[in-house]
């Protein structure tokens, strides 16, 4: 009896190892790569964000208060004039109302790894834009300020590598 109790704890022991080495793996091989790029991607990527008075301050407010994200990792676009900062950033955040005229502009800046979340009110974007949001990469339509920043992070962590 105690020969069987020994080989039945060395055949368990052999299974809790096996199971924790590839525990291990599985942790390193996909969640650790996540965990890095969002390190990353909260660390150091630069977000422009597309927006006139108020709604600047405000979503400027909005991410920094998150504390992800830090007041240097912004960029203000507030007119026409600031576009050309929006080259350095790997995220375009868009208020729809301040530059529903300029979308044509924004998508040819906006690079194939660059994403691009546009924040507008339900039903604001008539379909025909709808379209021309829905044949680029990256490009996501955000309703609701309170999906904004997991729409924000899951892009930072999804785009720019090349």
């Amino acid at each position: 009896m105690i020969s069987i109790l020994d080989w039945v704890g060395w055949v368990t022991s052999v299974i809790f190892l096996l199971t924790l080495i590839s525990g291990i793996y599985a942790w390193i091989k996909g969640i650790l790569p996540a965990l890095i790029r969002l390190g990353n991607g909260l660390a150091s990527r630069k977000i422009a964000i597309f927006a006139k008075g108020d709604q600047l301050r405000s979503l400027e407010d909005l991410l920094v208060g998150s504390k992800l994200f830090q007041k240097k990792n912004l960029i203000g676009i507030s007119s026409e004039s600031d576009f050309d900062q929006a080259e350095r950033a790997t995220l375009f955040l868009v208020v729809w109302q301040d530059w529903q005229d300029h979308l044509t502009d924004i998508l040819n800046a906006k690079r194939v790894h660059t994403a691009l979340v546009v924040y507008a009110p339900p039903g604001s974007i008539p379909p025909e834009r709808m379209k021309d949001l829905d044949g680029k990469r990256n490009v996501i339509v955000v309703n609701f300020r309170g999906r904004l920043l997991n729409d924000i992070v899951t892009s930072l962590m999804t785009t720019g590598y090349q």
